[in-house]
């Protein structure tokens, strides 16, 4: 095939069907870890109370909660560097094996540091990055967006379907059964990687969807996408810290709220009207550009939803209110903040400020359940306490998102390029600079990749046709 064949092709807007079965095969196996993740959430804090040591020790309910998010911000930019080296099938299957295994552990355990180890080698498995670079295997360059867009939308749809099933599945076969599930799904999850995901014709390093060791003092040194890896932490951390003590405040006899399984009718209507009007939010901020007020709207949305829980979590209606309320405002910065990331990151850096933005959300989960776990006390059920230090949380985050700019709206493409020096190289870079709406534009040699930024309103997709096709 032709130069000139593979630049057109890279303008079609369709996916192939091994493309399509790649990215639905891939986000499966996303899902089903998350799944495994999040159905513990709505139920865990009333189970690992009732558990040995936790009387003693409560704060460990907490950090057990949250503490698969330490392992996972530790290793899983490590793990997609292995999955370089060792090939990315392999690296997956090995994460799943011990997410696998810390759900068993976690199972089998009758103390709440057993359940903490579990919950430590569960995380252990941290594969996100891994399974990212194998769709990046899987799918051309313009096409790795969709890919990566279906492993997100995954991840939102297995969160929302977890908080209804949890309670549901809690009074059927117990947190002990829910364990024992997650292992099971994270097995079925490593026989999709080997019958269904299709095998790599060829295994190698992209910068816009995995992390390159030489970008990350720039990355680190990036006051805006900085400012968004403290969001996602402070993010995370308050969801987590509010699921220390939340099921805790429904189950509670005295305030006699809603029974754990009847709580699947709270979290059904939440969800659904949460991810409903979240659309419009989303939509005004992208196709309006008024993406910092929505921002600063969603977390303001989340601080009165902490304050109406601290004043009034002795009513399940004000509960509700609070809830939807909370998860408008989350689910709108779940899905903000991502595309932020690949707005504000450097062209061909956008791999690694997305790894240090994983870590900063995994570890803010870690974060979440330890503040939680210190701050409450089961013998003085301090609930309103917790709800308050997370709005305060929420405050800061506030404050500093004020001071964020509008971000550039630009888009992040890439294509193949046959170069063969850096003076092409750069005879490319500042043919497309010079086109209007080009922002920004890269050639990696080592990828035989031109990554650039264009402004979609403005650019003229059949002038980088004509530059690209001249190289």
């Amino acid at each position: 095939m032709t130069q000139e064949a593979n630049i057109e092709e890279s303008f079609s807007t369709d996916m192939t069907r091994e493309e399509r079965k790649s990215a639905v095969s891939l986000a499966s196996i996303f899902s089903l870890r998350m799944l495994g993740l999040f159905l513990i959430l709505p139920v865990f804090s009333t189970y690992a109370h009732g558990l040995k040591g936790a009387l003693e020790h409560p704060a460990l309910v907490g950090i057990a909660l949250g503490a698969y998010g330490l392992t996972q911000a530790i290793l899983q930019i490590p793990f997609g560097m292995l999955s370089d080296r060792f090939g990315r099938k392999p690296v997956i299957a090995v994460g799943m094996l011990l997410f696998a295994l810390g759900s068993v552990i976690a199972a089998i355990s009758t103390s709440i540091e057993g359940v903490l180890l579990g919950r430590i080698i569960q995380g252990s498995g941290a594969v996100a990055a891994a399974v990212i670079a194998l769709a990046a295997d899987l799918t051309r360059d313009e096409h790795r967006t969709k890919a990566m867009a279906m492993i997100g939308i995954t991840i939102g749809i297995s969160f929302a379907i977890s908080m209804v099933l949890a309670p549901i599945l809690n009074a059927w076969i117990g947190v002990s059964g829910i364990f024992w599930l997650t292992g099971v799904l994270a097995l079925l999850s490593i026989l999709i990687l080997y019958v269904v995901v299709p095998d790599p014709v060829n295994t190698s390093h992209h910068s816009d969807s995995e992390v390159t060791m030489g970008m990350f003092s720039e990355i680190l040194q990036h006051t805006s996408l900085l400012r968004l890896d403290a969001g996602v932490l402070m993010l995370h951390a308050s969801l987590t810290s509010l699921f220390v003590v939340l099921p805790l405040v429904l189950a509670d006899k005295q305030l006699d709220l809603l029974a754990m399984p009847d709580q699947w009718k709270l979290y059904l209507p939440v969800m659904l009207l949460s991810f409903v009007l979240m659309i419009p939010l989303i939509i005004v901020a992208e196709a309006k550009r008024k993406m910092k007020q929505i921002f600063v709207l969603s977390i303001a949305m989340l601080i009165a939803a902490c304050v109406m829980l601290a004043m009034a979590h002795t009513s399940l209606f004000w509960i509700a209110i609070a809830l939807l309320l909370f998860f408008i405002g989350f689910n709108t910065l779940e899905a903000s903040l991502p595309s932020l990331v690949a707005k504000y990151a450097p062209a061909g850096a956008k791999g690694t400020a997305v790894g240090v933005f994983n870590t900063s959300q995994f570890f803010g989960a870690f974060l979440g359940g330890l503040l939680g776990g210190l701050v409450y006390h089961p013998d003085i059920q301090n609930y309103a306490t917790v709800f308050w230090v997370v709005a305060g949380v929420l405050v800061l985050w506030l404050l500093l998102a004020l001071g964020m700019t509008q971000p550039p709206y630009l888009a992040s493409r890439s294509f193949t390029v046959a170069l063969k020096s850096q003076a092409e190289a750069k005879a490319l870079e500042d043919k497309l600079l010079a086109l209007q709406g080009v922002a920004e534009a890269v050639v990696v040699l080592e990828e035989s990749t031109i990554y650039f930024k264009v402004d979609s309103k403005v650019v003229d997709e059949k002038e980088v046709f004509k530059v690209l096709n001249n190289t």
